[in-house]
């Protein structure tokens, strides 16, 4: 075990643009999620938990990532101060932010926000709900008409795109203060948090540029995560990825995809990485950076299209 060093503690919030905000808000409550519209702003949280997990602006155009915010606590602001001033990574405040905490280009560009916040990322590995059996006799499955909306419980991660996955890596370890989990060679690396989470609070695909992949959301079981896709099925959004398993991270998944060709992901069992752990990273075969059992994988699921 080993003392947690300087570090960001969470992903406080994601922030990116889109050209039509009614079309977000739609996609966003059909996935279960609690979108307030101030009509020119969409604020994402999940029901019963105060916390605003990411905000989408309208803006003409495509799909746009404008910046990252990540949580740290207050008496690692002055260290975090000095370490960016010596750095020289110091940058402006991003226009669509309210301008509070440190500010930081990372080395694709990427407006990067470190503000004093609670730590909103697990301090233990998510309860799971186990569906209720039936009696010898019964039935245990709930008919069509009985299934309730599925309603994630927290952000569990971010995975963005960028040209060099090793050296968004080495600027989180060396910067950032987070961690290796696991990698894919050059392809794909997870990273989490020294002060404990997920296996990942942020990870990194490779692309020909910057952009967000997916956003990821915590639900409580396998059913509410097959209920959560067969939700968004419902609701028109029948493009997507799973039900499956990932090798990495471990966790239970099904991703729908967005209107913009990105992504937003049901989540059950991720791996958990208690605070002060020595986790030993991996650097894992092409073939178990995806999954260890599903549907194939979509022809465009790696797909940046805000490159395009």
């Amino acid at each position: 075990m080993s003392a947690p060093r300087i570090a960001v503690h969470s992903v406080n919030r994601f922030v990116f643009t889109v050209p039509d905000l009614k079309v977000a808000e739609r996609f966003y409550k059909a996935f279960g999620l609690d979108a307030r519209s101030s009509g020119t702003r969409l604020d994402l949280y999940t029901y019963g938990h105060p916390h605003c997990w990411g905000s989408v602006h309208e803006n003409s155009g495509s799909k746009k990532l404008a910046f990252i915010s990540y949580g740290i606590f207050k008496e690692d602001l002055d260290p975090f101060r000095s370490r960016i001033q010596r750095l020289g990574l110091g940058f402006q405040s991003h226009s669509l932010s309210d301008g509070a905490g440190l500010w930081l280009r990372d080395p694709d560009g990427v407006a990067t926000q470190l503000a004093v916040a609670p730590k909103v990322s697990p301090s233990q590995k998510s309860e799971k709900t186990t569906p209720k059996g039936g009696a010898p006799g019964g039935r245990s499955a709930p008919s069509r008409r009985e299934v309730t909306q599925v309603r994630p419980r927290h952000l569990s991660h971010v995975l963005r795109f960028t040209p060099d996955v090793p050296r968004m890596m080495r600027f989180c370890v060396d910067v950032l203060g987070l961690r290796l989990s696991d990698n894919s060679q050059d392809a794909i690396a997870f990273l989490h948090g020294a002060h404990g989470s997920d296996h990942h609070l942020v990870a990194f695909a490779k692309s020909e540029a910057p952009g967000l992949h997916h956003t990821s959301w915590d639900v409580a079981s396998v059913d509410e995560l097959g209920c959560g896709a067969e939700q968004m099925k419902k609701h028109g959004y029948s493009r997507g990825w799973g039900v499956g398993r990932h090798v990495l991270g471990s966790n239970y998944f099904y991703y729908a995809q967005d209107p913009w060709g990105s992504f937003a992901e049901y989540s059950f069992d991720i791996d958990f990485i208690p605070s002060g752990l020595d986790w030993q990273p991996g650097n894992h075969p092409t073939e178990d950076s995806f999954y260890v059992w599903g549907p194939s994988v979509p022809d465009d699921f790696i797909t940046n299209y805000e490159a395009r």
